[in-house]
């Protein structure tokens, strides 16, 4: 896999580490996490990373307006939630690759690659 930095954009600290577990276990070497957004803006000013894992709610905001600067910068991403696809996807977001939680080895795994078909 050609992932080897990722940033996980997750409120809660248990999924947080769950998904960098799952992560590592698939052949990424490199996991910074934030938990909100100024936190993720913050990191990839800093940081190159090959791909982002957004969780939809964030308590207080959503990783909509994030997921916008990622697509401007030409960054690869996809999104968690813990909605079904009832939950309201700006348009310009809906064709973005998606899981639900609770997620797996398996259901990461398709996510990342369905991601970084999208980019060739």
């Amino acid at each position: 896999m050609s992932i080897k930095r990722v940033l996980v954009l997750e409120d809660n600290f248990i999924i947080a580490l769950e998904a960098e577990d799952i992560l590592k276990s698939l052949g990424v070497e490199h996991v910074e996490i934030a938990s909100n957004v100024a936190d993720a803006q913050a990191l990839i000013a800093e940081q190159s990373f090959d791909f982002a894992l957004l969780d939809v709610n964030l308590g207080s905001q959503t990783s909509f307006d994030f997921a916008g600067l990622l697509i401007e910068r030409g960054m690869a991403f996809g999104f968690v939630s813990g909605y079904g696809d009832d939950f309201n996807f700006p348009v310009t977001l809906r064709d973005i690759s998606r899981i639900t939680k609770p997620f797996n080895e398996s259901s990461m795994a398709g996510l990342l690659m369905s991601a970084m078909a999208g980019r060739s």
